[in-house]
């Protein structure tokens, strides 16, 4: 068989716009180092209202976004300040500890506009989780794309097909958005022990077995999966390296749960840096539960 596994997200509602969360899950917390998956919208956001993800911290993982529509006005404790737009690639990596905001710009707060994208985390090996915090942004022009069998593939990071996405990771990674025309077909890249394919839209299929929208089929190792389109469709390929046991509490994600312990200390008693002109945040939770936003 292809297919070791399917998941079925969970739906969230963040104040205003959905997301489906694939990762973690009760039986599959990774798929390589990729640790949270959520899928975001497509929701209509009305004018005068917008996303409004208040400052809160990270440890020991990066993040990044990649936005298939509207844009997102991200703020840090580095400073900087990046509106990311569709097929650019945020990436945060929040190391020894970092503070960041996720809003919708000005401009499209003012109007209705969609947002729908993916945001992912990705745990960070041991001998990394501890670096200095950092942020760049890669433009949707410098992120490599090739066309096969009728689907035009871009690298979002990673390796395959013998390009090299030039988003800095720190592990063998593999990241692909994939939109198929009618009757397309590619094959996922081997070489890494994890894969998986997300069901951006409907019409697909895995090696002729339909593939529900919304769902993470996670791979067989090694396996020869072809990807298929009955209708013009969309996927996301994820995969690399297993890291290990991580932890995750929150929005801390460690190898030591200890480190997740002086997180939550840190952040309850303001001791992480504060994102500039942002007055307001996320306080630490009593009790984590589903519940919680992240």
């Amino acid at each position: 068989m292809a297919i070791l596994q399917i998941i079925e997200p969970e739906v969230k509602d963040l104040g205003g716009f959905i997301a489906r969360r694939s990762l973690p899950y009760p039986q599959r917390q990774m798929v390589g180092p990729f640790i949270f998956f959520d899928h975001l919208g497509p929701s209509v956001l009305r004018a005068n209202k917008g996303i409004d993800v208040r400052p809160h911290p990270h440890i020991n993982l990066a993040t990044l976004t990649y936005l298939f529509d509207g844009a997102i006005m991200h703020r840090d404790s580095l400073g900087v300040v990046q509106e990311i737009q569709p097929g650019a690639v945020n990436w945060m990596t929040a190391g020894k500890g970092i503070v960041h905001s996720e809003r919708s710009p000005d401009f499209d707060r003012a109007n209705e506009v969609t947002i729908h994208g993916i945001q992912t985390w990705i745990a960070l090996p041991v001998e990394y989780e501890e670096i200095d915090p950092w942020f760049v942004h890669y433009t949707a022009e410098t992120l490599p794309s090739w066309s096969e069998n009728g689907a035009v593939i871009k690298l979002i990071a990673g390796e395959a097909s013998g390009y090299t996405s030039p988003v800095k990771v720190f592990s063998p990674i593999l990241y692909l958005d994939v939109v198929l025309s009618a009757n397309a077909n590619f094959t996922v890249p081997t070489g890494y022990a994890e894969r998986a394919v997300y069901s951006v839209t409907e019409g697909l299929s895995i090696n002729n077995e339909p593939l529900e929208p919304y769902r993470l089929a996670i791979l067989e190792p090694d396996y020869e999966v072809k990807v298929s389109a009955s209708t013009e469709a969309r996927c996301i390929v994820i995969g690399g390296e297993p890291l290990g046991q991580r932890y995750k509490w929150w929005n801390f994600v460690s190898s030591r749960p200890e480190r997740i312990e002086q997180a939550k200390a840190d952040w309850r008693d303001h001791r992480f840096a504060n994102v500039p002109n942002e007055t307001e945040f996320i306080p630490l939770p009593e009790v984590v539960t589903e519940a919680n936003p992240l």
